[in-house]
């Protein structure tokens, strides 16, 4: 286990997210998580496209499911952070404690609700300004939020 912040993928879909998060994971320090199932091949191309020749040095680590996640990293509650347009609380507003696991969802439908149960006082928003947009690229939301989470360690 790595003493840094943490992305957790649950259940990407696209290749070319995952391997532009795994870029991101690599130009910042941090773990990359995925939890299967996902919706490509991980030696698929797009994947390594999108993280170019970086792929290679990303952090990764892999788990057949979120129970096997939590059985083998047993993170705590206060350090683990869902990301979802309809958190109670917006980025802008979390104090992030060090390594922290940063939980995003598939694309098309977001984490699923039973990992969200108990939890609610951990769902993050990333703000939108306009009522014309319904979500974010996952790749820009995860790097937007990293980049908020490291904020000042620059």
């Amino acid at each position: 286990m790595t003493n840094r912040p943490k992305v957790v993928l649950v259940a990407p879909e696209i290749p070319g997210n995952t391997g532009a998060i795994g870029r991101t994971c690599v130009a910042l320090d941090m773990e990359l998580i995925l939890i299967k199932p996902y919706g490509f091949e991980l030696s698929d191309k797009t994947v390594r496209r999108a993280g170019l020749d970086y792929w290679k040095h990303v952090d990764l680590t892999e788990f057949d499911t979120w129970e096997q996640f939590i059985v083998a990293r047993q993170p705590r509650l206060d350090v683990t952070f869902f990301f979802e347009e309809f958190g109670a609380q917006s980025i802008y507003d979390v104090a992030f404690p060090e390594n922290p696991y940063l939980v995003f969802g598939r694309e098309t439908k977001g984490l699923p609700k039973e990992l969200l149960v108990g939890a609610e006082e951990q769902i993050v928003n990333l703000p939108m300004r306009s009522e014309h947009i319904r979500s974010l690229n996952l790749a820009n939301t995860v790097t937007a939020v990293a980049y908020q989470v490291l904020r000042g360690a620059f």
